[in-house]
């Protein structure tokens, strides 16, 4: 378990970030710092969703950070995002993740070195930015995919392995929209004073805009379904119109045949020389007034 212990003197803080800890370990660190142990134990749990509680002026965030999935990756909140809790109080942060971050280098060396936060709130903030930063990556990507879609469904260039890859965005978007809305309690927990209140507003106007954009994604694929099976529906019309069109030709064609292929002796123009070429004529008559009555309808 690599464990990262950041000081800053002059502000009074210590930052302690722990990567991938087993229980002992966690014990060990309820035991240092006064850390309520259920809610470390909360910290293995890999499916958490975010949530904030404070017991006795600790406070205690899980919050989810996005990653990168795979391809053909079936999309769930542990594909598309991992777990990073925070314990804060006064001159104390203590951080708990299973992979590493890059961001917290960052935040380290931006911030915590050179006094930009002066206090752990701050920190918290600028760290609740860096993770609601992570869902812009993919609500672009997604945003992309669903203007192709588009195109091509207007286009009426659709295949039926699109309807699959829409319900993956679709599936996506409404993960990372249950995220963030679950992460709302957890940013709205954080308390600044006025002079420094620019840093967590930045981090709640990014937290409105993420919800919007997803929401978005989300209402989109739900239209372009419904358009989608439109015109599956208007093909499948269009199909059933041409063969009942040609049924309805065919069909007195056809009782005309039954009748004069019954094998009868006495048929009265059996023997005559004019039946065939009469009969003959006789269905294209049928056929002409049909034509004429359909387009009459205007149903071709």
């Amino acid at each position: 378990m690599p464990i990262q212990r950041f000081e800053n003197e002059k502000n009074k803080m210590l930052w302690v970030d722990v990567t991938n800890p087993d229980k002992d370990e966690l014990r060990e660190l309820s035991k240092e710092y006064d850390l309520n142990t259920y809610a470390l134990s909360d910290c293995l749990q890999p499916d958490h969703l975010p949530k904030h509680e404070d017991m006795f002026g600790t406070h205690f965030i899980i919050t989810r950070v996005q990653t990168k999935i795979l391809p053909q990756q079936h999309a769930s909140i542990q594909s598309l995002s991992t777990k990073i809790a925070f314990f804060y109080r006064p001159g104390l942060l203590v951080t708990i993740h299973r992979l590493p971050h890059s961001f917290i280098q960052d935040i380290k060396e931006k911030f915590f070195d050179h006094d930009a936060c002066q206090q752990v709130e701050s920190i918290v903030a600028k760290m609740l930015w860096y993770i609601l930063h992570s869902y812009e990556d993919l609500a672009v990507k997604l945003s992309n995919e669903m203007d192709e879609f588009e195109s091509k469904v207007f286009s009426q260039n659709i295949t039926p392995q699109m309807l699959s890859e829409l319900y993956q965005i679709k599936r996506k978007a409404l993960i990372n929209k249950k995220l963030l809305l679950f992460s709302q309690e957890a940013i709205s927990s954080v308390k600044l004073p006025e002079n420094q209140l620019d840093v967590i507003q930045d981090a709640r106007d990014l937290h409105q805009k993420l919800l919007h954009i997803y929401d978005q994604i989300h209402e989109d694929v739900s239209n372009l379904v419904s358009f989608y099976l439109s015109i599956s529906a208007q093909k499948t019309n269009d199909v059933i119109k041409v063969l009942t069109i040609f049924s309805v030709f065919f069909m007195p064609l056809t009782f005309l045949v039954g009748i004069y292929g019954m094998n009868f002796e006495y048929m009265p123009e059996l023997h005559q020389s004019w039946a065939y070429p009469t009969l003959l004529l006789f269905m294209c008559v049928i056929s002409g007034l049909i034509y004429l009555w359909f387009r009459r309808k205007k149903w071709l």
